[in-house]
């Protein structure tokens, strides 16, 4: 089954771009288009991966990276934030929050693919699997 991505962004070219690349790359994408939305999103279902922006309607990207940390239940799930806001300060605070990367708009569509397959891969080495759970033949 393909990873799966969840877009929490509300600028609709860059959802509109992203969702179409990462489709062509073979992921599932759902998308988000504000912070309470995105958190709904994953109590719906929990994707491998968050593309989170930082300037969200009703719940900021930065909360709900905290709420995402903050859960038992979605703590090991991926979280890139994605923001304009590239002081810093600003990425500092994404990454004290717990986000696993942090991206500055304008970007390079081949560096987010980057970094999505490495976030994808560093995850998967953090979930347990069926051969490492103790439980028959592979």
């Amino acid at each position: 089954m393909p990873a799966s991505i969840l877009i929490a962004d509300d600028e609709p070219n860059i959802v509109l771009s992203l969702e179409f690349v990462l489709q062509e790359e073979g992921y599932r994408v759902r998308v988000a288009r504000d912070g309470q939305e995105a958190l709904d999103a994953l109590a719906a279902e929990l994707p491998d991966l968050v593309l989170l922006d930082v300037m969200l309607p009703r719940v900021n990207g930065f909360e709900v990276c905290q709420r995402i940390r903050a859960d038992p239940h979605w703590r090991r799930l991926r979280v890139v934030m994605l923001s304009a806001k590239g002081r810093e300060v600003e990425v500092r605070k994404g990454l004290a929050l717990g986000a696993d990367a942090y991206i500055t708009k304008p970007f390079a569509i081949k560096d987010l693919l980057a970094e999505v397959a490495g976030q994808l891969a560093a995850g998967a080495a953090d979930r347990p699997g069926p051969a490492r759970d103790g439980g028959g033949d592979a």
